[in-house]
């Protein structure tokens, strides 16, 4: 197999060194290798990623583009397929904060009203220890585990300072009311996590609808990205109801003028601008002792094993 040329290993590069890049910038550097546009010369483009990836998989990684369910922007980055021991030791991040990492993820994900966040004081309510216990009991029923001294000792600050890492590495992102949510990286990295988790998917884009909107019918389980949505319904001679149940969907035509159904972009490559996220300020919103929190909100999310398929209707008699 012909090795990489300087072209190609410059691309890796770039992922790499900057992390997730925005579709035009990783196009900019496209252009920068090879003097072509990379929209007038798709399968070029195409086949300079199936190139790279081929070799990248003797190592298990790969270039891989995705939408920021946040704005929906189209992102490129370079992504480790395995998830084990040995992989962790690569990463800056603590155990313990890669545990509450999951943990946050977890609470995300398992919101039936698919809003993909949490608000900063659910987040800084997380206790490990029984998130950890929570784990190892349902599978040892052993109460006398013991719980390392990082787990129990994980402050209120040290889990502040972990959430401004991580929207800092765009793993988590801060709306400006300061609920956080999942950054690009989570949903270039996550991918595989999401379908054998079980995720609900979009019914357009079959992606993961982590932060989608709901089916107006509450019996109706369909989730569909805003911006899958603005697609799909932008387009004539399409019905604005549930592809599934046919309930008629309350959506508003974002631009003056609808897209003629052959003029739509493919939803792989639309992008829409990105607001910028304020500055976050965790500290003033939440107490400076743990036992002070609100004890509701301590236990944090469950085990991944024990996830729970929750009707929407039931969640609202909660």
């Amino acid at each position: 197999m012909p090795e990489l040329t300087d072209g190609h290993k410059v691309l890796v590069q770039a992922l790499i060194s900057r992390g997730p890049l925005r579709e035009k910038d990783f196009h900019a550097v496209f252009h920068g290798v090879t003097g072509k546009n990379a929209a007038n010369h798709q399968q070029l483009f195409n086949d300079y990623l199936l190139k790279i990836n081929k070799e990248l998989s003797h190592v298990q990684c790969e270039l891989r583009g995705c939408r920021d369910q946040n704005d929906g922007q189209v992102f490129y980055g370079f992504v480790n397929n395995v998830a084990d021991d040995q992989s962790q030791l690569g990463t800056k991040y603590s155990v313990p904060q890669i545990a509450f990492y999951k943990c946050i993820i977890e609470a995300i994900v398992q919101d039936t009203t698919a809003q993909g966040c949490i608000s900063d004081i659910d987040a800084l309510n997380i206790r490990l220890e029984n998130q950890m216990l929570n784990g190892a009991v349902s599978q040892s029923q052993d109460n006398s585990l013991s719980v390392p001294a990082a787990f129990r000792n994980f402050s209120i600050s040290q889990k502040e300072k972990t959430v401004e890492q991580l929207v800092r590495d765009k793993w988590l992102c801060l709306y400006p009311d300061g609920k956080i949510g999942l950054g690009v990286r989570s949903f270039l990295d996550l991918r595989s996590w999401f379908r054998s988790n079980g995720i609900p998917s979009c019914e357009v884009c079959n992606e993961a609808a982590v932060k989608a909107e709901l089916c107006p019918n509450d019996d109706c389980n369909v989730r569909i990205h805003q911006y899958c949505l603005n697609k799909r319904f932008s387009q004539k001679k399409v019905e604005r109801v549930c592809p599934s149940c046919g309930r008629q969907w309350r959506w508003v035509l974002p631009k003056a003028e609808e897209i003629e159904e052959e003029d739509a972009q493919d939803v792989q490559i639309q992008s829409q601008p990105v607001p910028r996220p304020k500055r976050m300020k965790l500290r003033s919103r939440a107490a400076t002792n743990a036992d002070t929190l609100l004890p509701a909100s301590s236990q944090g999310a469950p085990h991944s094993s024990e996830f729970r398929r929750t009707t929407r209707s039931s969640a609202r008699l909660r």
